[in-house]
């Protein structure tokens, strides 16, 4: 949540970051927001946006940048690290009346210094298309609303059309639409075109062309975010319902899942070769997804609340392995047809050499030298985490030290309770008695689990099922039971047996300990109950109102978490490796709802309307002599 104001609280705000690359200034001179300056009043409104677009201008002035405030949209000159923002100037403004826009998106295929095409949705159903450079509106869709009215949550061109959009709204359905066709003065009517587990994909029913082409209803409750593939080959989605669905956009066939850990997702991103899929939301973490072998490969955790935004870095991606110097080529012998050319766009996903290092590598190979791939992650708790994905996590079936990654970082976290009880996976309980000896255990432990599955400092497991009937010796306490057990365990548990213990698995990492649970735990001692609520030394009254707050939580989700929990699906905390942030800092005043990585600096904004641009090492330039004097404790000019 976001800090409630005074002194202390202020000077927690971070103007600069230090990562192994150097040192990221945040530049004040750069910062771009409402024009007087003021910090917008953000209670009720919808996050604030931003998109870039490259009109390669002649004269070196080419970015566009575009952000939302409240009932406001802004359309500037970006000049980034170059020369301080002239807010006095913006080329656009428009103020809307009964409904706020909440999402936009710039078409860089058709983007001249002269003409823009930018698409708007909006809290009340509609899109727009509006040349902010022309000051013209173009068209409006879904205008009387009948063919959604819920809040657009998403809204982006298809990858290499000058014509198509995907719109997402907050109903769960998404839709597909041509520029150049109406809406329509009735409610469409559709026929199903394909229908797949918990999606189905209709065509509008026409004689003449019209909108929307297609109608995607993807899992339930809203589709928050949707991301294409680097490719533009597939679509993943994040859903609130928890699941990252990925479908081939072409024959809407779905291609994997994943769940999270508890909660909606709220958003989600491709590494640049497309072999990762990042998300995050209300569980607190990002999920690493591969996209080759459909499972979670790591997750990370060190943010106190929701994840709002997910990004990777593509200038700080790297693959060293001695083919740095060749051109960009396609995926030779990789996991998936897809790899076979991928071509990144123009603007904010600008080329950069890493990428054809990391098309160079085969699959197939053993692992280059260094591979890491680096992504960002802001959320509700005001906090700025980077992360690096190594080949320690990329490859786990080669013998590595996971001492570095797995580094305990639940130590200040309150929610969520999964991550922050992680520390009895990873360390240790209430005491030293409680912890788990990896010299033990590791040896034994790789031997149960299927091969797929990367095993990094859990505990071990009783090989057969039964073991857990009544006792203790399969509780997650024991630590000898089965509370490590992946997809076998829910496998097995079509009866009883692997449901139950999975919901004690999430019981003892303490989001889904219902009060029925801990009525079959009662003859065990305070001590073992104190551990499997808590990672830290809670006290009774503490533990009856967490128990409580759990009960109500898992009335609603219980069943489904239970089913998933444990599987591949949604493997457990321990099943999977655990990152840390390589940096992790308080950078605003209000949530964070923006993170974007350009070539000289990444952009961040917040709810109140600062939209604020940190300088890589280096990349000051101008600004530097400006710059001393911005490291006053508030992090924006007001």
């Amino acid at each position: 949540m976001a800090a409630e104001g005074g002194g202390k609280e202020t000077n927690e705000i971070k103007t600069q970051f230090t990562t192994r690359e150097g040192v990221y200034k945040l530049l004040t001179h750069s910062e771009y927001s409402r024009p007087n300056r003021v910090p917008f009043n953000s209670q009720g409104s919808n996050p604030v946006r931003v998109s870039f677009v490259n009109v390669n201008d002649q004269s070196g002035n080419g970015d566009r940048i575009c952000f939302n405030v409240g009932r406001e949209l802004y359309f500037y000159i970006y000049k980034g690290v170059r020369k301080a923002a002239d807010l006095s100037k913006p080329i656009d403004k428009r103020l809307y009346k009964g409904t706020q826009p909440t999402c936009h998106d710039f078409n860089p295929l058709t983007a001249t210094a002269e003409s823009v095409s930018l698409l708007v949705g909006f809290s009340a159903g509609q899109v727009q298309l509006i040349d902010p450079i022309k000051k013209e509106t173009s068209k409006l869709f879904n205008e009387e609303r009948l063919i959604d009215k819920s809040r657009v949550t998403c809204v982006r061109w298809v990858p290499g059309s000058e014509s198509l959009f995907l719109v997402a709204h907050s109903s769960g359905a998404m839709y597909l639409y041509n520029v150049e066709n109406t809406c329509g003065s009735a409610a469409p009517h559709y026929q199903l075109l394909k229908q797949g587990d918990n999606y189905a994909v209709h065509t509008c029913k026409s004689k003449s062309g019209r909108n929307p082409l297609l109608r995607w209803t993807v899992g339930d409750g809203a589709l928050n975010e949707f991301a294409f593939s680097p490719d533009g080959k597939f679509l993943a989605c994040a859903s609130q319902d928890g699941y990252l669905r990925v479908f081939g956009f072409d024959a809407a066939e779905l291609h994997g899942t994943m769940k999270s850990y508890f909660g909606g997702l709220l958003c989600v991103c491709w590494s640049p070769d497309g072999r990762y899929i990042v998300a995050g939301g209300e569980d607190d973490l990002v999920t690493v997804w591969s996209f080759s072998d459909c499972r979670v490969i790591a997750r990370g955790h060190g943010h106190k609340s929701w994840v709002s935004v997910v990004a990777f870095d593509h200038c700080t991606t790297s693959v060293e392995d001695g083919i740095g110097g060749e051109p960009p080529a396609e995926f030779s012998g990789s996991d998936e047809d897809f790899y076979e050319h991928i071509h990144f766009s123009a603007g904010r996903d600008r080329a950069n050499s890493a990428h054809s290092r990391l098309s160079k590598r085969n699959s197939t190979d053993s692992r280059p030298v260094s591979v890491t791939y680096r992504f960002g992650s802001v959320g509700q708790d005001t906090q700025l985490c980077l992360w690096d994905l190594t080949e320690d996590i990329l490859f786990p079936h080669l013998p590595l030290s996971r001492t570095r990654t797995h580094t305990n970082v639940m130590n200040a976290a309150s929610p969520p309770p999964p991550p922050a009880t992680a520390a009895n996976i990873f360390t240790s309980g209430t005491n030293g008695k409680d912890s788990v000896s990896n010299s033990s255990t590791g040896g034994n432990t790789p031997n149960s689990l299927p091969g797929t599955l990367p095993r990094s400092n859990s505990l071990p497991q009783s090989s057969t099922p039964a073991g857990g009937g009544g006792g203790g010796g399969s509780t997650p306490n024991s630590h000898t039971g089965s509370s490590s057990s992946s997809s076998s365990s829910a496998a097995k548990g079509g009866g009883g047996g692997g449901i139950l213990d999975s919901a004690l698995i999430a019981a003892g990492v303490g989001k889904f300990a219902t009060l029925s649970l801990h009525e079959t735990r009662k003859e065990r001692s305070e001590k073992e109950h104190k551990r499997m609520l808590s990672a830290g030394h809670i006290g009774s009254k503490s533990g009856d109102k967490l128990s409580q707050l759990g009960a109500s939580r898992a009335a609603a989700a219980k069943g489904d978490n239970a089913k998933t929990l444990g599987t591949a699906l949604c493997p457990l905390m321990e099943d999977v490796p655990l990152l840390e942030p390589l940096v992790c800092k308080k950078i605003a005043h209000e949530r964070l709802t923006v993170l974007i990585f350009l070539e000289d600096c990444l952009v961040t904004a917040c709810q109140e309307g600062f939209v604020c641009t940190w300088a890589r090492p280096g990349k000051v330039g101008l600004l530097s002599s400006q710059n001393n004097p911005a490291n006053s404790p508030g992090g924006t000019v007001v």
